[in-house]
């Protein structure tokens, strides 16, 4: 920080395991990366090219060159992952993932079909190539899942070799944990959170009340994703209270 303030709270320090900040790249340019990192490169802990960019990002291994020397881990949206295995592709995914030296994997299953056992049987089978985050939920709005079956295909995806499940929610916040209008399933969260330990749950989060909402449940220190690169900032205010939705929040 700049200026010394009494009762900020305390944020955990790169590399963080809790209090992550997940950035999504939707097709930054080189510059707009250089731009991104330097001024919040050092608030961002994990960055995603969202869905499917990565296949059609021109000069792909020149920016994330520029994530490396930043010491920002990357990894590919769990579309792009989707889209091998519906067309039986796992293999030449493999072989992306050593071919961009990827240190993270997402698996997901939120715009396919795929039995569990064999998501879980993926999960393992990518864990030895990558540290894998894996995503609970459903790319369809039309589909609610209970939260009794949300706890356990995490623990099973934790079980499987998972690092953190990922909690759903889009790019837009308006599925998944969230109602369409984008208000959180707070009964949802709160049960999740009786069986799941925190710190493995990366909640997606794409839009401010959201992000306000997490960060007065669970604290200054949860982990939350989807986050634009011009949100960064403005994120890291609010789980310092240095903006008006929390202002009040951390001076008791």
């Amino acid at each position: 920080m700049n200026f010394n303030l009494k009762k900020i709270p305390d944020r955990s320090q790169k590399p963080r395991k809790s209090g992550m900040t997940m950035v999504m790249d939707k097709g930054l340019s080189y510059r707009e990366a250089e731009d991104f990192l330097s001024i919040a490169g050092a608030y961002t802990d994990i960055i995603k090219l969202g869905f499917g960019t990565s296949a059609v990002t021109p000069n792909l291994d020149k920016k994330l060159s520029l994530y490396r020397e930043a010491k920002i881990p990357f990894y590919f949206g769990g579309t792009l992952f989707e889209a091998f295995v519906v067309r039986d592709q796992i293999d030449d995914y493999i072989k992306v993932i050593e071919k961009y030296q990827l240190e993270y994997v997402e698996v997901s299953d939120g715009s396919l079909t795929m039995p569990h056992e064999e998501k879980c049987k993926i999960i393992s089978r990518l864990s030895n190539h990558a540290t894998v985050l894996s995503e609970v939920g459903s790319k369809d709005a039309e589909k609610i899942i209970p939260p009794y079956q949300w706890i356990e295909l995490m623990k099973k995806e934790l079980d499987a070799g998972a690092w953190k499940v990922i909690a759903e929610a889009r790019e837009g916040g308006n599925v998944g944990i969230y109602r369409g209008t984008g208000e959180v399933r707070s009964g949802l969260v709160q049960e999740i959170l009786t069986q799941i330990p925190e710190e493995k749950i990366l909640w997606e989060a794409p839009k401010k009340a959201q992000q306000v909402w997490f960060i007065k449940l669970i604290g200054c220190n949860v982990n939350l994703g989807n986050i634009a690169p011009n949100e960064v900032i403005p994120l890291e205010t609010l789980r310092l209270g240095l903006r008006g939705d929390t202002f009040s929040h951390f001076l008791d």
